[in-house]
Formats: C-alpha cells, structure tokens, sequence
C-alpha cells in the first residue's frame, strides 16, 4: 500500500457513489478504520512528495471522516512521530481505539533510544487529538521480543478489546506477536507468546506483516500480509487468546505494490 493511493473499495446503495481512491490529495497508506457514533473515522499514514525513489518518507499520521461514505473531511495530521521522542521518526502502520472515554493510539516506528522498531502509545480525549505520547518510551521495545533475528519485527500494531472486556495486542514483521493489555491500555498485562510465521494450522501459507483483529458475530478474524509481494489473507478463532486457524484469501496479490 505504500506510494500507492488509497483504493478502499466503497460499496454504497442506489446510485450514490463515492470516487476511488477516496484519497486523491496525499500517498496514503496502512488505513485504519473505526467508527465511533454515527462517524467513520480513517486514520492513515502518509508519504511524502519529496520521498527517495523506491523508498518511503512518512512522518505522520492523518485523519479523514465521513459520515455517508462517500463525503470526507481531511483533518490534516493528527498525530506526527516527532510527538515521540525516542521515535527515529519513521510512521509505519497504527491503529487507533477508544475505552473507557480515551482514545489510545498505537504506532509503529524505529527507536533512536534501544536499537530496532518499537511499539509506541500516543493517548487524546478526543478522536481528532490532540494526541501525546503516552509514556515517553516504546510499549515494546525489541530487547523484549526475541523470537525474530531482524530488528524490525516490532511493526504493525493492532489492538481489540474482546467481549470478556480484556484488551490485546497483536504486531509483528517476519513473526506474529501477542500480548494483554492490562485495564490502562499502555502497559502489558501478560508475556508476550510468538506465534510461528510458517504454522500452516494458523496462516494460510505464512505470515509477513500488518495483522488485524477484530471480533464480530462471535468469532474472531485476524486478516494479514502474507509472502512478498504481498497478498492478504485471514485466520479465525473463537477468542482473541486463540489457537488460530488459517481461513483463507482476502485479496490476491496485485503487483501493484510490493506490500
């Protein structure tokens, strides 16, 4: 999805339509969507004009609304990894969710501080920020995950809170990470479990990067990239604890875009 535009497929009743890519202003990439009362709210990175040929520069993250799918309002950046000290300032994919009043964000970026990528924690009272960094270092730091030899196996975050009310943490590059989150949201609240890229019984052929979780009509999906370049795949389980079992094909790979 980097340098590419955004093209989330908008499927609206009737005759309305919406234009794709819904994004046509900025390279937008890694989206993140959630809803919060009658607004969608899309949370994205974005890639500079000026970045190096065959490479990314992103610095921030952005945000757009909509409330009928097919009008948005641009919020410009909400949340810049320059708000992180320890950030070396590269905006890799994030998601942000709310509990209890408080919307916690969760980024991915390379630490200038403990060498590798790292997970980061940035917290606002409202969805359109501002957003601060929640405790002034990584939520995950690579010295904490071992499982992968790469330093940059500390990327992607994604967090769902399942019906039992318990927060998870899911992430990962090359390996998929899990964790609880305890009740304040920027602090783990059990050890972090690896789960193996090439367990064929939980990834359809193997896992690369960016999971999703979410829970819905009492079962639990994990979409994620798979292979490079990349495809997009799923696996499901009946608790965010799991086991996890391979489900299938989202999207076949493209070749428009290495990831």
């Amino acid at each position: 999805m980097k340098k590419n535009l955004l093209t989330l497929a908008l499927l609206c009743a009737g005759s309305v339509s919406a234009q794709n890519p819904i994004i046509q202003t900025h390279y937008t990439a890694d989206p993140a969507p959630v809803v919060y009362n009658d607004t969608l709210f899309l949370y994205v990175g974005c890639d500079e004009d000026d970045a190096p040929h065959n490479a990314y520069l992103m610095r921030e993250y952005r945000l757009y609304t909509t409330t009928d799918m097919v009008n948005w309002t641009d919020h410009g950046a909400v949340l810049r990894t320059s708000a992180f000290s320890w950030s070396a300032g590269d905006a890799s994919a994030a998601q942000c969710i709310e509990r209890e009043g408080k919307y916690y964000f969760y980024i991915s970026s390379q630490n200038k501080v403990k060498p590798g990528s790292s997970i980061g924690v940035a917290v606002a009272d409202s969805p359109y920020g501002p957003f601060r960094d929640a405790l002034g270092h990584g939520l995950v730091t690579n010295d904490m995950t071992t499982y992968a030899k790469h330093s940059w196996d500390d990327l992607d975050p994604t967090v769902a809170i399942d019906s039992d009310g318990q927060a998870w943490l899911y992430w990962g590059n090359g390996v998929c990470y899990k964790a609880k989150l305890n009740r304040d949201m920027v602090s783990l609240a059990s050890d972090i479990e690896a789960m193996d890229k090439n367990d064929k019984a939980i990834f359809h052929e193997s896992f690369t990067e960016a999971p999703w979780v979410y829970e819905r009509g009492g079962h639990c999906y994990m979409i994620y990239a798979s292979k490079f370049p990349e495809s997009i795949h799923y696996s499901m389980a009946k608790s965010m604890a799991g086991p996890w079992k391979a489900a299938g094909v989202v999207m076949p790979l493209e070749r428009g875009s290495n990831t």
